[in-house]
């Protein structure tokens, strides 16, 4: 049995060939039946993001499957192979687990990549072709991942300028739950500010566009107002946060504007952030004595620092992840016994309950208890040790001093 690792990623492929070789939801099932299909190939799990399709298998030993053939073929992509990977075994284990814990994804540290493996995990045992290794790989890995989060700091740092912005609005206010956002735009931007504010406890939001349907699409996700930029005046006393990326050639926020609503908030101080370019928020604003204003090179400052926080954190994930290779590595060489285990348990039942029926016969026919209990220990202890040491008089006679030293192990004898 072997572990096969087979795919490519952002370092190895460009985009234009990445989303060539994506497998959408709808495909996914008839692919992990197919690439399970060929015969030598045991399990399978299909791995595929924007940025990553990987083949997890097992093969037998010997197979002649080939993966990466299957995965040409699959997408009718000649020339594929160029920009594959393949690993196997302590290998393909240390990749998967890297990939997890976020050591392997454009962004180090970034967390949505766990979930997409345990999507990936679901769909092969709905499809069942994760089979006893790809289980306990993918549990391993999740597990792994669990530990790299709980014992580093590699995701507590923000990373992305959504992300650095709600970090520097939690570092100002103690609770996000009881205040107000204004978010100035309606793209991507916005739209991924707007999930990292919700998903740290903010519920009341403004978002504020030239064009209100598009407001008004984004705020529907997060129960939120939608403005035009034409009422930002009006509703920024309101504001606790205002964070703004629009196209505008011209500022959108004023200090005129600014001013009277710090007037109307009582001298309520406003947290903002301003990443367009051009500035949306008049640099003036900045100077005002209840404003916190960031701007593009602020943050990305704050994300410099925090990307090397996630660096100097990686290196100890890469020590963690070095440890579980090896715990999972032993865990899989012990899997190999059990089969082994399982039929000497069987052999030697068959043989208790054969010389247990013989002794209650003899005490059936009047011998006594002594006498049956004689029988059954002597016949039993014959019977368990006949196949070994009948094997270990043939290692002596042909010089087989290895089997000889193996029985002494497994049977806890004293060296000679």
């Amino acid at each position: 049995m072997t572990l096969v690792l087979v795919g490519l990623n952002h370092k190895t492929a460009p985009v234009d060939v990445r989303e060539k070789v994506a497998f959408g939801p709808a495909q996914l099932a008839a692919a992990l039946q197919d690439l399970a299909a060929p015969a030598g190939v045991q399990e399978g799990i299909i791995v595929s993001t924007c940025n990553r399709t990987e083949l997890y298998c097992v093969l037998e030993d010997g197979s002649t499957a080939d993966p990466a053939a299957w995965l040409q073929q699959w997408h009718n992509q000649p020339g594929l192979l160029e920009h594959l990977y393949r690993l196997e075994g302590d290998d393909a284990v240390q990749h998967a687990f890297q990939v997890a814990a976020g050591l392997d994804s454009m962004v180090i540290g970034e967390p949505q990549i766990l979930g997409q493996l345990k999507d990936a995990y679901r769909a092969a045992q709905a499809a069942g072709t994760a089979g006893v290794v790809l289980n306990r790989l993918f549990q391993a890995t999740f597990a792994v991942a669990k530990r790299v989060r709980t014992e580093t700091n590699i995701g507590a740092n923000a990373v992305s300028v959504a992300s650095a912005a709600v970090g520097l609005a939690r570092q100002i206010f103690s609770g996000l739950e009881h205040h107000t956002a204004l978010l100035v735009g309606a793209g991507e931007t916005i739209a991924l500010t707007a999930r990292h504010l919700h998903a740290h406890g903010l519920r009341r939001m403004i978002i504020a566009n030239r064009t209100l349907a598009r407001a008004e699409a984004l705020a529907e996700e997060f129960n939120a107002s939608a403005i035009t930029l034409d009422s930002l005046a009006q509703h920024l006393p309101q504001a606790d946060i205002v964070i703004s990326s629009t196209a505008s050639p011209v500022p959108v926020i004023t200090l005129r504007d600014t001013k009277a609503a710090l007037a109307a908030r009582k001298r309520k101080p406003i947290f903002m952030v301003d990443i367009a370019v051009p500035r949306d928020i008049e640099p003036e604003v900045g100077e005002l004595e209840d404003i916190y204003l960031y701007s593009l090179d602020d943050l990305q400052q704050f994300i410099r620092d925090n990307l090397q926080a996630r660096h100097d954190a990686a290196d100890h994930a890469r020590t963690l992840i070095e440890e579980e290779v090896h715990h999972f590595h032993v865990a899989l060489r012990g899997q190999e016994a059990v089969p082994a285990i399982r039929a000497l348990r069987a052999t030697a039942e068959v043989r208790r309950q054969q010389t247990l029926e013989q002794a209650q016969r003899l005490m059936a026919s009047g011998k006594t208890p002594d006498e049956a209990l004689e029988y059954l220990a002597t016949t039993l202890t014959a019977r368990l040790i006949h196949a070994p040491t009948q094997a270990l008089r043939e290692a002596g006679e042909q010089g087989d001093a290895d089997l000889v030293d193996a029985a002494r192990r497994l049977f806890g004898l004293e060296p000679k």
